[in-house]
């Protein structure tokens, strides 16, 4: 980049209380880099690690113009997720929070933006099986994240430009760990209760990411943008632990360690779409809180294959993921016991 910054000056991590933003922060602060933590709640942790903390909505424009001051690196991981919600929400967070992240670190000389992407951008209703980053953005998306995950990204990687602001962008696919809140705890809290079933064949192919993973391809895209003429600027990346898993089968080992029953029942691809798009008929006229059990986006998740070649985030960026599905497993399993055991006590 011009003017040659070295990648450790001061970093803003946008949805730092997140999974993945708080992830990142507190990896950069044990490297000794000042941080800038940006979220809508509370971030404690991040303030006891020595990060300076900002409570700001990313759709808060003039916000976002003061937390890109003086600002090296952004890592812009803020987003609405989820298979279910007004699509005013999404557009808020995910579009209009992108934009005001560009717009601030334009005005303010930020060299650097990593955007925190999806591979559901590519949506196309088919089974993804090895697939790259030559591969388009979809077109007709059934839910609202990634509809507006693929115009967020577009946006960024349109504002690369060479000599002032390095923009890449990641694409990790289901990210696990500890201190996940939503994928492992909700899969194993449907399953002791008897209400997840297998989806499609039960043969399906999927990526999964572990945090420590998604954190090192962060970290590595910001040095790989810091080089000169990199080739990761105006590019997305998949990021996987390059290990596809039979899903199910992942699942029901998981489960097993919890001593939780496999799942077992089952529902085809086309009776969950038809139950999925019931379910939405229903969130919307009668504006139920809370996500429907089934949609017709999650229900093609479960059934097909979603696995990704990762062969450009290898050559571009370095990574090789650091820690495999076994040992996260292994990892995650007292983590999940001792965080279930918590919840059920909390709930009486």
């Amino acid at each position: 980049m011009k003017g040659g910054p070295t990648g450790r000056g001061l970093a803003l991590v946008t949805g730092a209380s997140g999974f993945v933003g708080g992830s990142l922060a507190r990896a950069l602060r044990a490297q000794g880099r000042e941080v800038r933590a940006l979220s809508r709640s509370p971030m404690p942790d991040l303030e006891a690690a020595g990060a300076e903390t900002i409570r700001a909505d990313v759709a808060d424009a003039p916000a976002i113009e003061r937390a890109c001051q003086g600002v090296e690196t952004v890592f812009h991981a803020a987003a609405r997720v989820g298979i279910w919600g007004r699509a005013e929400e999404f557009e808020r967070t995910n579009i209009e929070g992108t934009r005001n992240v560009i717009e601030a670190c334009r005005r303010h000389g930020v060299h650097r933006l990593v955007f925190t992407s999806s591979p559901s951008v590519i949506f196309n209703d088919r089974s993804l099986a090895g697939v790259d980053e030559t591969l388009p953005l979809g077109t007709n998306f059934p839910a609202h994240y990634p509809r507006t995950k693929a115009i967020a990204e577009e946006h960024a990687l349109a504002a690369n430009d060479p000599g002032r602001l390095a923009v890449t962008s990641l694409r990790p696919h289901l990210v696990w760990g500890v201190g996940d809140r939503n994928l492992l705890p909700r899969v194993v809290t449907r399953a002791r209760a008897g209400r997840l079933r297998i989806v499609g064949d039960g043969h399906n192919r999927v990526d999964l990411t572990h945090i420590d993973n998604v954190v090192d391809a962060h970290i590595l895209a910001e040095a790989a943008l810091a080089r000169d003429s990199s080739p990761a600027a105006g590019r997305a990346y998949f990021i996987t632990n390059g290990d596809p898993v039979l899903l199910w089968e992942w699942i029901n080992e998981v489960l097993s360690r919890l001593e939780v029953p496999p799942v077992t029942r089952r529902i085809s691809l086309g009776a969950a779409r038809r139950l999925g798009g019931a379910c939405e008929g229903l969130w919307s006229v009668f504006r139920l809180k809370g996500e429907p059990p089934m949609t017709r986006f999650l229900a093609a998740e479960l059934a097909k294959d979603h696995w990704f070649d990762i062969a450009a985030a290898r050559r571009d960026l370095g990574y090789s993921p650091r820690v495999s599905m076994a040992a996260g497993v292994v990892a995650v399993i007292p983590w999940l016991r001792q965080t279930l055991r918590l919840e059920a006590t909390a709930r009486g």
